[in-house]
């Protein structure tokens, strides 16, 4: 693939590009909308298994019809790799905490200090350097965290492990994943590379689907919006928004952003579902923004997933 930065966008386009990415976090943050919406009609590794298939379908008329190159096999097996725990176990972990009715805007806000724990990962296993705004970002987030969750965790409506532990082990799987991305898939093309990390995260969910689930679906407008949506829109429309922003050099931006999505997703939650946060839960939501602005801004992007 040639380099993202050798072409740049015709003048009309270049003047739109400051707005894109704040439309690629507006995209990003429909996704735990978009759990939302279809979790009620199917189990959670089921629908994504739909999910899956309908992305690689796509994606792989895509690549056949621009003949991207196809890596070598190590190459497409780490990608793979990355791709189950960046789609897979961190998708499935998200949709599977929602389905058992955690918050869709709390489940934004604890993966949404993914930067930071990367940026952490990054610097064991990768020799990255880690700033003490790294530090205190994660501290902040951490914080917030706390505050957002502690009131939901006795009483009526409780959150359980079946709530909490699955979308924290989606926040550590796509961390694992983008640094597994950024070491072992760099020089893979970027739209082959995408379509076999659709297949690294199909396979097992599939796998999954069918061996802890009915695989029953209840087919209704919701589902079918929902699934259109978040495979169209968000793993093929914001995966390729994401390509023209790391051609032109904008990905910064969209890091610097990004801890504006869980506020976002509460926001409208709230709109769509009634879903509400109490005033020590708004507190946490912003503090914990804060911890992730303050780890990204005036640094180089980290690994942004195109798990959307």
């Amino acid at each position: 693939m040639a380099d993202p930065h050798d072409k740049k966008a015709d003048p009309p386009v270049q003047r739109l590009l400051p707005f894109f990415p704040v439309v690629f976090v507006l995209l990003w943050s429909t996704g735990f909308i978009g759990a939302r919406y279809a979790m009620p009609y199917a189990e959670p590794f089921t629908f994504l298994s739909l999910r899956y298939a309908l992305a690689l379908a796509i994606l792989g008329t895509l690549v056949v019809a621009m003949r991207a190159p196809w890596p070598g096999r190590w190459p497409a097996m780490h990608a793979m790799i990355a791709g189950s725990l960046i789609h897979g176990v961190y998708l499935g972990g998200v949709f599977f905490a929602v389905r058992h009715g955690l918050n869709a805007g709390i489940a934004a806000l604890i993966v949404g200090l993914q930067p930071i724990l990367t940026t952490i990962l990054a610097a064991s296993f990768l020799g990255e350097r880690v700033r003490p705004r790294h530090i205190m970002g994660l501290g902040l987030g951490l914080l917030g965290v706390a505050l957002v969750i502690l009131p939901k965790l006795d009483g009526d409506g409780a959150y359980g492990v079946l709530t909490l532990g699955p979308v924290f082990l989606s926040a550590i799987a796509i961390s694992v994943g983008s640094v597994w991305q950024k070491r072992f898939v760099g020089g893979v093309d970027l739209r082959t590379g995408t379509a076999l990390q659709y297949l690294g995260a199909f396979v097992p969910t599939l796998i999954l689907a069918m061996t802890v689930e009915t695989m029953a679906v209840t087919w209704s407008g919701e589902l079918v919006f929902a699934l259109a949506w978040l495979t169209i829109v968000l793993s093929i429309g914001a995966v390729f928004l994401l390509l023209f922003l790391i051609r032109e050099g904008a990905v910064s931006s969209v890091a610097s952003l990004m801890y504006l999505v869980p506020g976002v997703t509460a926001v409208t939650a709230w709109l769509l579902f009634g879903e509400t946060l109490t005033a020590i839960q708004l507190a946490g939501l912003v503090l914990a923004g804060v911890g992730v602005a303050a780890a990204t801004r005036g640094g180089r992007a980290r690994a942004i997933s195109k798990s959307v």
